[in-house]
Protein backbone atom coordinates (compact mmCIF):
# COMPACT_ATOMS: atom_id res chain seq x y z
CA UNK A 1 0.00 0.00 0.00
CA UNK A 2 1.38 3.58 -0.62
CA UNK A 3 0.06 6.53 1.29
CA UNK A 4 0.47 9.62 -1.21
CA UNK A 5 0.87 12.90 0.82
CA UNK A 6 0.07 16.68 -1.23
CA UNK A 7 4.01 18.34 -0.70
CA UNK A 8 4.90 21.81 -1.67
CA UNK A 9 7.50 23.19 -4.22
CA UNK A 10 9.69 24.96 -1.95
CA UNK A 11 12.80 25.32 -4.88
CA UNK A 12 12.65 24.44 -8.73
CA UNK A 13 16.27 23.32 -9.50
CA UNK A 14 17.81 22.47 -13.00
CA UNK A 15 17.19 19.15 -14.95
CA UNK A 16 13.71 19.43 -14.10
CA UNK A 17 14.25 18.60 -10.58
CA UNK A 18 12.57 20.54 -7.69
CA UNK A 19 13.15 20.27 -3.43
CA UNK A 20 9.66 20.04 -2.06
CA UNK A 21 8.42 20.05 1.62
CA UNK A 22 7.23 16.92 3.11
CA UNK A 23 6.08 17.85 6.55
CA UNK A 24 8.54 20.25 7.65
CA UNK A 25 11.36 18.34 6.08
CA UNK A 26 12.80 18.91 2.10
CA UNK A 27 13.66 16.36 -0.23
CA UNK A 28 14.68 16.79 -4.28
CA UNK A 29 12.32 15.21 -6.44
CA UNK A 30 12.33 14.51 -10.27
CA UNK A 31 9.78 16.56 -11.84
CA UNK A 32 10.57 14.54 -15.51
CA UNK A 33 6.69 13.09 -14.96
CA UNK A 34 5.05 16.65 -14.71
CA UNK A 35 4.74 19.56 -17.02
CA UNK A 36 4.08 22.86 -15.74
CA UNK A 37 4.87 22.74 -12.09
CA UNK A 38 5.64 26.19 -10.37
CA UNK A 39 7.41 27.19 -7.35
CA UNK A 40 4.36 26.89 -4.20
CA UNK A 41 2.67 23.99 -6.40
CA UNK A 42 1.48 21.11 -4.70
CA UNK A 43 2.43 17.28 -5.92
CA UNK A 44 1.92 13.46 -5.07
CA UNK A 45 5.09 11.84 -4.96
CA UNK A 46 6.04 8.49 -5.47
CA UNK A 47 9.77 6.59 -5.12
CA UNK A 48 11.08 10.27 -5.91
CA UNK A 49 9.13 11.63 -8.73
CA UNK A 50 6.46 13.98 -8.74
CA UNK A 51 3.01 12.09 -10.73
CA UNK A 52 0.63 15.24 -10.65
CA UNK A 53 -0.13 18.83 -9.29
CA UNK A 54 -2.91 19.36 -6.97
CA UNK A 55 -5.64 21.80 -6.79
CA UNK A 56 -4.22 23.75 -3.59
CA UNK A 57 -7.14 23.78 -2.07
CA UNK A 58 -7.19 20.39 -1.77
CA UNK A 59 -3.75 19.85 -1.00
CA UNK A 60 -4.59 22.03 2.02
CA UNK A 61 -7.54 20.32 2.92
CA UNK A 62 -5.98 16.95 2.95
CA UNK A 63 -3.15 18.34 5.07
CA UNK A 64 -5.24 19.58 7.45
CA UNK A 65 -7.25 16.47 7.85
CA UNK A 66 -3.85 14.77 8.17
CA UNK A 67 -2.71 16.78 10.97
CA UNK A 68 -6.02 16.59 13.17
CA UNK A 69 -5.94 12.65 12.54
CA UNK A 70 -2.29 12.77 13.91
CA UNK A 71 -3.52 15.22 16.77
CA UNK A 72 -5.95 12.62 17.81
CA UNK A 73 -3.75 9.64 17.77
CA UNK A 74 -1.34 11.29 19.69
CA UNK A 75 -4.26 12.60 22.43
CA UNK A 76 -4.44 10.80 26.22
CA UNK A 77 -6.55 7.72 25.46
CA UNK A 78 -8.18 8.49 29.10
CA UNK A 79 -9.37 12.04 27.03
CA UNK A 80 -10.34 9.95 23.74
CA UNK A 81 -12.82 7.99 26.31
CA UNK A 82 -14.28 11.31 27.46
CA UNK A 83 -16.18 12.07 23.95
Amino acid sequence: MCLALPCRVVELRPDQRALIDVGGMNKEVSLALVDGVALGDYVIVHVGYALTRLDPVEAEKTLALFAELADARSAPADEALDH
